[in-house]
């Protein structure tokens, strides 16, 4: 396989940046950003620091990690993970629960290379949320490929096929790693299932039998757990919508706003957590098994590996009470963690804009984003 047939979703190579780099310092939008992060130092010298980095990895070094390290400090009670199950010379397709939009796979980058792994990951990212040319040309230099929505039944064929192709190219040629959503879009409820789709994309690549292709992926699935999301009220406040607005869809400063809210907003503590890569046990499927139920069970067994992989916090037990209205999961937290987390809830609602707010619908659809993946880690542990 050829490099250049991927050119039209591909990150940047590293002999493409210098031209990159002086079209961003050439776009106001992008030099505002840069005013915002780096307050009082002259865009000449950041353009000198970008100039200094020879590949992608460089750059994420360089901008990036500083950028989430002083991030943390800000907006988390901090981050841990457990890559126990896997072993950081190998390369792994992640598939992860998805809780934020920018941070799920940035996270995972600071988080492999204070572990002591050598690289990153290619990130596959919807280009429904690269409408401005900077952002893309952002994301394309931090080892982005790019995923295209929206295309005809036919289009979406081809590009699903060249999308499958990229990902066997990225793990078994550029030997690098690949993170990649369970889903398309966040799962809005916090109920992680992974979209057999998105399976069925990853064997259009590769040789072999379907099994043989995702084989060739080494799938490892990545569970990710937040004490509290960023993004919980604008998520309840889209169930109102879609349930209230006939035909209701996300306008374009939507995703703008989510991405912003969930980048600066109170995390809480974060926990990541690496399952075993499922190589071993996709082994065990019977060859002759038919494809309906081969990617039903690949899927099923994600899904529990993610859910065994959450951290629970007080704040999801809580939830879960508050929800159920009984007192079962009493003993997994304080009253200071239910009064914290009920005064956490109401200042969350108090952020929703609607002209006509459910209260009751709202706070639901909230405590169901907490509590449902107690209930999911519960069904299988």
């Amino acid at each position: 396989m050829n490099i250049h047939q991927f050119d039209a979703i591909r990150p940047f190579e590293p002999e493409e940046l210098p031209e990159v780099f002086d079209r961003l310092l050439q776009n106001e939008q992008f030099k505002q950003v840069l005013a915002y992060l780096y307050p009082g130092v002259p865009v000449e010298m950041i353009g000198q620091k970008m100039h200094q980095c020879r590949t992608n990895l460089e750059f994420q070094k360089a901008f990036c990690y500083d950028f989430l390290h002083n991030l943390l400090a800000k907006a988390s009670l901090g981050i841990d993970f457990d890559c126990q199950n896997i072993d950081l010379k190998r390369r792994y397709t992640f598939v992860s629960n998805h809780r934020d939009i920018v941070l799920d796979s940035a996270l995972l980058h600071k988080l492999l290379f204070d572990a002591g792994c050598d690289t990153t990951t290619e990130i596959a990212i919807g280009d429904n949320l690269l409408k401005l040319p900077w952002v893309k040309d952002i994301v394309r230099i931090n080892k982005s490929f790019i995923v295209e929505r929206s295309l005809s039944m036919r289009q979406m064929l081809v590009s699903s096929k060249r999308l499958s192709d990229y990902m066997h190219f990225v793990i078994n040629e550029k030997h690098d790693n690949v993170w990649i959503a369970q889903r398309e879009g966040r799962a809005k409820d916090s109920n992680d299932r992974t979209q057999e789709a998105i399976l069925k994309m990853m064997t259009m690549g590769g040789e072999g039998s379907v099994k043989q292709r995702l084989l060739s992926l080494n799938i490892v699935p990545l569970a990710i757990s937040y004490e509290f999301d960023p993004c919980d009220f604008l998520k309840a406040q889209e169930f109102q919508l879609r349930r209230d607005v006939e035909g209701w869809k996300k306008g374009s400063m939507d995703d703008v706003i989510s991405m912003q809210t969930g980048i600066m907003g109170f995390k809480g503590h974060i926990h990541y957590h690496c399952a075993p890569c499922i190589n071993e046990w996709l082994e065990q499927l019977p060859d002759d098994m038919p494809k309906a139920d081969f990617y039903k069970a690949v899927a099923e067994h994600i899904d529990h590996d993610i859910w065994r992989g959450y951290r629970l916090y007080p704040s999801n037990f809580v939830a879960l009470d508050l929800l159920e209205g009984t007192k079962a999961h009493a003993d997994r937290y304080t009253d200071e963690d239910r009064q914290r987390f009920e005064a956490y809830l109401q200042g969350q609602m108090a952020k929703i804009q609607l002209p006509n707010p459910d209260t009751d619908f709202l706070r639901e659809r909230m405590l169901t984003m907490y509590a449902n993946p107690v209930r999911n880690q519960m069904s299988v542990l």
